[in-house]
């Protein structure tokens, strides 16, 4: 794997806050998928998200095919919360254009972990056999199970809860390559 090849993709397409980890220091927690189901209201609603993927258990054994996986940071602070739906789609359909560019460099297996929940249409279905952008809908790693605050703090980034939507929030997306 070429990562300077790689790397040169990201920061080209504005991403220069990034660790590469191995896919064995994603920590992944039933715990996660509990607070999905109960807490998140997107849990049933949203094609990419608890109960429309897949177990835990397989979300482990998926990410296990993968050997480098990129952990990027995106940071932004927020006068109304609101504007936070705007920002991490505009977030995330720029990591979907670095998704294919990775692809196009010969790394076939590439694969996005939203920073939030999928967002690419206005009213989702719900449904993923009835998703109207299956192209551009992923999951995020919450969804999968990952326990974004132990994996992103085993690599050395800043997380924390916030108090108040005054305080700079840290999200974090991963791209899975192999």
């Amino acid at each position: 794997m070429d990562k300077s090849i790689l790397e040169k993709i990201f920061v080209d397409n504005g991403f220069d806050s990034f660790r590469w980890i191995n896919s064995k220091d994603i920590v992944i927690s039933e715990w996660v998928r509990f607070k999905c189901m109960f807490g998140c209201s997107s849990y049933g609603k949203n094609a990419s998200c608890p109960p429309s993927v897949p177990s835990v258990s397989e979300c482990k054994d998926f990410i296990s095919n993968y050997s480098d996986i990129v952990v990027f940071k995106t940071s932004q602070r927020f006068a109304n919360p609101n504007d936070r739906a705007g920002w991490g789609k505009e977030i995330d359909l720029r990591l979907l254009h670095v998704e294919k560019k990775v692809f196009l460099a010969g790394y076939h297996k590439v694969f996005l972990l939203f920073m939030d929940v999928c967002q690419m249409c206005n009213a989702c279905t719900g449904s993923r056999s009835n998703c109207n952008n299956p192209e551009k809908s992923r999951p995020c790693a919450e969804s999968l199970g990952i326990d974004i605050f132990s994996t992103v703090r085993n690599c050395g980034f800043p997380i924390q809860v916030l108090k108040d939507h005054s305080e700079v929030m840290n999200r974090y997306s991963f791209l899975l390559i192999e």
